[in-house]
C-alpha cells in the first residue's frame, strides 16, 4: 500500500516568519486521520525566515530529528548545548524526561527544515542532544542512515526507538531500493525532484506512506533528494 500525500493538500499555517506544513496533526491542525504512521508522530515541513525562530520551549518523551534542506539552524538548549546544524545535516534531541530548547535561523537567508518526531519505545531518561555531518556526496545512489534506533546502525546518530531515519540522494534515471520488513511502515518525502515509488509518482514536499511493500524501489525522474522512516 502507497498512500501519497500531496504537499498542497497538507495542514500548516504562514505566521510570517514561519511557513509551515503538516503531514499529521500537529498544533491548530487536526486531522483525526492522520495522527502519525507507525511510531511516526510528526513531520513538519519549516520555512523559518532570517533572524528569526523558535523561542525556548519544553518538550518531553519525544525523539526529535531535524533535518536541514536550506540555510542552517542554530540549537541551545537547557543542558547547555549550543550548535549550529547546516543543509544536508541532521540533528537529534532526545526529550527524555524533559528539555527546554531554542531553534533560531541565525542566518541572512530562509532557513527550511524537515522536524521529525518519533515517539520512543519507553518514557523518560535522561535527555540528549547531538549533531552530525551527512555529506549528500556520501548519499549518492544509495541510502545511508541518518538516525537510528537499531545496535548495527553505529554510524547513524541515536534515537530511542526501533526506527530509522534514511537520505538518499539520487540521479535522474537511477533507482534504489529500500527492504522494510513485515509489519513495519515507511514515510518517505522528497526533499527535491520527483520520483516514483514502485511505479507511483511521487513530487518534491509529498509524502507518501507506505506499508506491506516488501520492496520499496524508487526511481528518479529528476535529480532528487529522499528522507524516509523506517518505523513500527
Amino acid at each position: 500500500m502507497i498512500d501519497v500525500r500531496p504537499f498542497s493538500k497538507l495542514g500548516g499555517a504562514n505566521h510570517g516568519w514561519l511557513n509551515a506544513r503538516h503531514h499529521f496533526s500537529f498544533a491548530s491542525y487536526n486531522d483525526p486521520s492522520r495522527m502519525g504512521w507507525g511510531a511516526l508522530r510528526v513531520w513538519n515541513d519549516d520555512e523559518i525566515a532570517a533572524g528569526t525562530g523558535f523561542p525556548p520551549h519544553p518538550h518531553a518523551d519525544m525523539e526529535i530529528i531535524t533535518y536541514v534542506r536550506d540555510g542552517a539552524i542554530s540549537h541551545e538548549d537547557s543542558l547547555g548545548n549550543k550548535g549550529r546544524t547546516v543543509a544536508g545535516d541532521v540533528q537529534v534531541m532526545s526529550a527524555g524526561s524533559g528539555i527546554r530548547h531554542a531553534e533560531y535561523n541565525a542566518e541572512k537567508e530562509l532557513t527550511r527544515i524537515f522536524q521529525i518526531w518519533i515517539i520512543p519505545d519507553s518514557r523518560g531518561g535522561a535527555p540528549s542532544w547531538g549533531a552530525r555531518p551527512f555529506p549528500k556526496g556520501d548519499r549518492s545512489g544509495r541510502f545511508v542512515t541518518l538516525a537510528s534506533g537499531r545496535d548495527d546502525d553505529g554510524d547513524a546518530l541515536p534515537i530511542r526507538a526501533d526506527a530509522r531515519v534514511l537520505g538518499a540522494t539520487v540521479k535522474a534515471g537511477e533507482t534504489v531500493e529500500y527492504t522494510l520488513g513485515e509489519g513495519r511502515h515507511a514515510y518517505l518525502v522528497p526533499a527535491a525532484g520527483s520520483i516514483e515509488v514502485n511505479g507511483v509518482p511521487v513530487t518534491a514536499r509529498d509524502g507518501a506512506a507506505i506499508r506491506d511493500e516488501s520492496r520499496i524501489a524508487i526511481k528518479a525522474l529528476s535529480d532528487a533528494e529522499i528522507v524516509l522512516v523506517d518505523s513500527l
